[in-house]
């Protein structure tokens, strides 16, 4: 039978795989607004992560959740983050900046380390820590390079790496504390959703059909993953988590050169090749 820390490694590495390769299912929805995909998104997280607790019989335990303001405070922020986070991906994806985006998520284990070894008290290897050098010597590279500081990717790692360092103090299953998280940003997510169809900015005229089940679907592909990595993480040190994110970059990289035929500038690339010889090193020390 396997350990508890290889069941958390397995279902984190399979959430990377799912998210390395989301790109393309949000490019389904062209020219729809990425504040509105955002938006449908979450409202349909909800649905599906209440479908999900009713079927399970575990909606009892959404009410002991609300009379703790701790777990609303942390649930609420980790809303937030997770929001950020879904935002600025879709976002970049809508205006071809899918690499700007793996760039983020090479980035988040260096901030995943930091956390680790600072708030958590982690204690990574000593190559592991080589990885984390080379991470964050890419990024110095990239900016000192371009003259240019990264945003959508600096945005990406940092929700990112913050949203699972507090979801580490949450007391709550997996399936539970991202059902709050959704709930909390759904009438946020319902009054936006609202304004762009009064106003015309909504998806009207642009999905038709069978086309508008791409947005229940954004709820089902969102959650099932974010289950994963919430029941994954509990299990294993955090700093591994970050490590093992590589995955979902390497894939969104592959992605952009491969599938939406994005370019890849010489600083760029040389930034990139900086971060996986130090990925190189945490894997030799597997």
């Amino acid at each position: 039978m396997l350990s508890q820390s290889a069941l958390g490694s397995i279902a984190v590495s399979i959430t990377y795989v799912m998210w390395g390769t989301l790109a393309v299912f949000w490019d389904l929805f062209g020219e729809v607004n990425s504040l509105y995909v955002l938006a449908g998104r979450i409202i349909w997280s909800f649905v599906f992560l209440f479908v999900y607790l009713f079927v399970r019989r575990e909606q009892s335990g959404i009410k002991e959740a609300l009379r703790s303001r701790k777990t609303v405070g942390i649930c609420f922020v980790c809303g937030v983050l997770v929001t950020v986070n879904w935002g600025v991906y879709i976002y970049a994806i809508s205006i071809g900046h899918l690499l700007d985006a793996s760039l983020g998520y090479f980035l988040e284990p260096v901030l995943v380390g930091a956390i680790g070894l600072v708030v958590f008290k982690e204690k990574p290897g000593p190559l592991e820590r080589v990885t984390f050098v080379f991470s964050a010597a890419g990024l110095v590279y990239i900016i000192a390079a371009t003259g240019t500081f990264p945003v959508i990717a600096l945005v990406i790692a940092g929700s990112f790496a913050a949203y699972g360092a507090v979801k580490k103090n949450s007391e709550l299953s997996a399936e539970l504390s991202l059902f709050m998280e959704t709930m909390l940003m759904t009438p946020f997510a319902l009054a936006f959703t609202v304004y762009s169809e009064v106003s015309g900015t909504g998806a009207g005229g642009i999905l038709n059909g069978a086309e508008w089940l791409l947005l229940p679907a954004a709820g089902i592909i969102t959650s099932v993953p974010l289950l994963l990595f919430n029941y994954g993480v509990k299990k294993i040190p955090y700093y591994l988590a970050g490590i093992l994110m590589y995955i979902n970059p390497t894939l969104q990289f592959l992605l952009g050169l491969l599938f939406f035929r994005e370019e890849l500038d010489m600083h760029r690339l040389i930034a990139f090749v900086i971060i996986w010889v130090g990925v190189l090193f945490t894997i030799a020390d597997k």
